[in-house]
């Protein structure tokens, strides 16, 4: 059976119409004779959404049950009895309520698809795993339901539904997207056009990469390799020398020419990363790059053209800015210089050859390094060069037999053991010193073509031939070594200061991947973090990933180097040596502290938006406070004097209104002073006396100040009650507030309950309300109950006041009943509770 097809329309935002456009999709298959059915769509309340859906075939939903509470998903089983050949299936990262057969609403499809059935479905950027922390960083709001970026990049078709962040907002304003009272938020948070137009832009990328992704792997597929002019790719090659910002201005200038060019920097260094180039020197030439638009890319390869072009295809260059060549007329006679080798490689490429300052100037002569490390393969190539060089040496001494004699013929054969032993170490020395002993005693040493040795002279020189061909290979090959390991210790310095510069200079992670990549020669590398919270099997997101289809897993990588318990560094490429995976790991450290670094970034930056909205919303509250002071207390004087008018009507229900109607006012009129107070708690605006007072004063005044209800508080005081360390003002508000929350809320025949007693130097001071507790199972019932009481107004402003004086407030409710304990230090640490009843 043919798999199906999937076809996503992606969104930057809600709203954008991403289903409404699905339902249309399915409309229009239908109209052509197409068998199309609906598996699961979320209008959200949409009326256009809803009537794009009517005429279409609906699959009845699946009714599941979880925590209590009832729930409808899609059912996958009766989606695939009807198969359909279309089915219409909203929301693709949908995470399932457990005790669906699939988790994840993708995972579904991927069921209809290996069914044969064609899915069109819907997705939003932010819900794609590799852009996850970038959205949560850009909104604020971090995404639990995601989808693997695999399962998009698998799609047969992806077309984005976008709008203008204006229009999106206008839609939002008019309630086209979310209900009323939730469209201030949105417009304020999410919805914002920053955010908006940052969303907008990354879909776009990202979509625009996928067009890409598909295009290489088509050309790879039909075995195209020339490049196909689809976007102006100028590539810059950089050499390390003093005339690249030359050739990065002219590309540039050439890029600028056209809209929509890519620039490009490369630099080609030996593939064991050995390099004499000046550090400095290139990280100019990147600053110089990446302000000018471009990107600095490097690689590695044993020969620079050959790299060169490679890149150049990977990347689809259409034209390649190189310098002139440094070389004088006898090394470009020895050897085609790197332009016109270039040139004569590049096919359909243009090649740009670019004069500067060091262009046929002084050929810069460097001694010639032969070895650049040790190894098998060096050990081999020496081994074959030894075959070939000394029976050549041979023939040329045979040839000079009469001018030479048998000293000349072993210092000249000991000149090619020197070269064998540079080349190749050691053991190749040894093998070639012993191979010119027994050529000059065959040949030079009477009697000839004889391995026998007449003369003890030749015999001793032969000997000392061999120990010093020995010598000399173990010392020239133990140098190579050293100056190997120096100049590669020098590499990775280099490479890890490179790294620590990026980081310094505030690169994304992104960034900072691709140069780890390039600087290892890597085909793809991600940083992965786990989800702490997944279980029981470990759920990894990709923070920043390079290269073509990063791994999104630790075992799908051929490298791994961990970070911590939650982040590692996964690589796929060629087999890095040991030392190179040293490397990798102080690398993948490093990305750490940049990934630590942007997040605790991230959280201050938060911190400070959610600082200064704070500030905002409190300085308007203050000032609502301040505008709505006066017309209260007019309103509530007015109530007054008209309820004296009516004392002697005979309208009983007018009078109650009119009580009522001040006791609102009386009512509103406390909040907007509690909120007075709390504003100024929080600026500092309040004066704090801390000292010794007299709890039963104090008491006393809170009862005064609740009126004729305040006389009626049951209060349980010990005999002998210490004084309390607070300010006396602020703590009669907080006795105030607190007594009046209590008789609002208790019955007129049962009023509040004030305790108080002394344990571990503190004062205890329990306001309850005068309901009682009906049966243990509906006091522990209500105890786990959410509510709201404990979060108003007159509580905070309780809570708030002890906080100020070194004191606590804590709530409990138990069945009907509700308590809040006001702690307090005292001034004279001890005693015992023990109650008396004042009326």
């Amino acid at each position: 059976m043919a798999r199906g097809r999937l076809r996503i329309y992606l969104g930057a935002a809600p709203g954008v119409g991403k289903t409404y456009t699905m339902l249309a999709e399915g409309q229009r298959l239908r109209s052509r004779g197409a068998d199309v059915v609906v598996g699961f769509v979320e209008p959200h309340g949409r009326r256009p959404t809803a009537a794009m859906a009517a005429g279409l075939e609906t699959i009845a939903r699946r009714t599941l049950s979880h925590r209590g509470a009832l729930f409808t998903e899609m059912d996958l089983d009766a989606v695939l009895a009807r198969s359909p050949q279309v089915a219409l299936v909203d929301e693709l990262a949908h995470s399932n309520v457990p005790g669906a057969r699939n988790a994840k609403r993708w995972q579904d499809v991927e069921e209809l698809l290996a069914a044969g059935i064609d899915v069109v479905t819907t997705l939003n950027v932010q819900h794609l795993e590799s852009l996850n922390d970038v959205v949560r960083q850009i909104t604020g709001v971090a995404q639990r339901e995601t989808l693997p970026d695999e399962v998009a990049r698998r799609a047969d078709q992806i077309e984005l539904v976008d709008l203008p962040p204006e229009v999106l907002r206008r839609r939002m304003v008019h309630g086209d997207i979310y209900p009323p009272d939730r469209i201030e938020s949105a417009l304020t948070h999410y919805f914002r056009v920053g955010n908006l137009t940052a969303l907008r832009e990354i879909a776009l990328l990202w979509l625009a990469d996928r067009v890409e992704e598909g295009l290489q792997r088509y050309r790879a597929e039909h075995g195209i390799v020339v490049p196909w002019e689809t976007r102006e790719r100028i590539l810059v090659s950089l050499s390390g020398g003093p005339e690249g910002e030359t050739l990065i201005r002219r590309a540039a200038r050439i890029s600028a020419r056209t809209p929509g060019t890519e620039l490009l920097a490369l630099h080609v260094v030996p593939e064991d990363g050995l390099t004499r180039d000046d550090p400095v020197v290139l990280d100019t030439q990147r600053t110089l790059v990446e302000s000018l638009g471009g990107t600095y890319h490097q690689t590695s390869g044993e020969d620079t053209v050959d790299a060169l072009l490679q890149f150049a295809e990977a990347e689809n260059v259409t034209q390649i800015v190189l310098g002139a060549s440094r070389h004088g007329r006898l090394a470009s006679l020895l050897r085609a210089g790197v332009g016109e080798r270039t040139i004569k490689g590049s096919g359909p490429i243009d090649v740009h050859i670019v004069t500067h300052r060091e262009a046929a100037g002084p050929a810069a002569v460097r001694i010639p390094h032969p070895i650049r490390g040790t190894g098998p393969r060096r050990s081999w190539a020496a081994l074959v060069g030894a075959v070939m060089l000394l029976p050549v040496l041979t023939l040329l001494l045979t040839a000079l037999r009469g001018h030479l004699d048998l000293s000349s013929d072993l210092v000249i054969y000991l000149l090619a053991v020197v070269v064998v032993a540079l080349v190749g170490g050691l053991l190749p020395a040894l093998f070639a010193a012993v191979a010119a002993a027994l050529l000059a005693d065959y040949y030079f040493t009477a009697p000839v073509h004889s391995l026998a040795i007449e003369r003890p002279d030749e015999i001793t020189a032969l000997v000392v031939f061999i120990a010093t061909a020995a010598l000399v290979g173990t010392a020239a090959g133990t140098a190579a070594q050293r100056t190997y390991q120096a100049v590669r210790a020098t590499s990775e310095a280099r490479a890890l200061s490179r790294l620590a510069a990026a980081t310094m200079r505030g690169q994304d992670l992104t960034a900072l991947v691709e140069q780890i990549r390039e600087n290892f020669g890597l085909s793809a590398i991600s940083l992965l973090e786990r989800d702490p919270e997944a279980s029981p099997a470990p759920r990894w997101y990709v923070v920043a990933s390079a290269g073509e289809r990063p791994p999104e897993k630790p075992y799908e990588a051929d490298v791994e180097s961990p970070v911590d318990d939650n982040l590692t560094l996964a690589a796929r490429g060629s087999g890095l040596s040991t030392e190179d995976q040293r490397v990798l790991a102080a690398c993948a450290a490093e990305l750490g502290l940049a990934h630590a670094r942007g997040r605790i970034a991230g959280h201050s930056g938060g911190t400070d938006t959610f600082a200064d909205a704070e500030r905002t919303r409190a300085s308007l509250l203050l000032a609502a406070g301040r505008d709505l002071r006066a017309p209260l207390h007019t309103a509530e004087a007015a109530l007054v004097r008209l309820r004296h008018r009516r004392a002697d009507a005979p309208a009983p229900e007018e009078a109650q209104l009119l009580d009522a109607a001040r006791a609102a006012v009386h009512r509103a009129a406390q909040l907007v002073t509690d909120l007075d107070d709390v504003s100024r708690l929080h600026a500092g605006a309040f004066d704090l006396y801390l000292r010794p007072v007299d709890l039963n004063e104090v008491l006393g005044a809170a009862l005064d100040d609740l009126g004729p209800g305040g006389h009626s508080i049951v209060l349980h005081l010990p005999e002998q009650l210490p004084d309390v360390i607070a300010d006396a003002a602020l703590l009669t508000r907080a006795l105030t507030a607190l007594g009046a929350d209590a008789l609002r809320h208790s019955p007129p025949d049962r009023p509040p309950v004030f305790t108080a007693e002394v344990r571990a130097g503190r004062v205890k001071i329990r306001v309850e309300d005068g309901v009682p507790v009906r049966g243990p199972e509906l006091g522990a019932a209500a105890s786990r109950a959410p509510g709201t009481r404990a979060d108003s107004l007159a509580l905070r402003l309780s809570r708030d006041l002890a906080e100020a004086m070194d004191g606590t407030l804590e709530t409990t409710t138990e069945g009907p009943a509700f308590s809040a304990m006001l702690t307090l230090p005292s001034s004279a640490p001890g005693g015992s509770a023990t109650s008396g009843r004042v009326e």
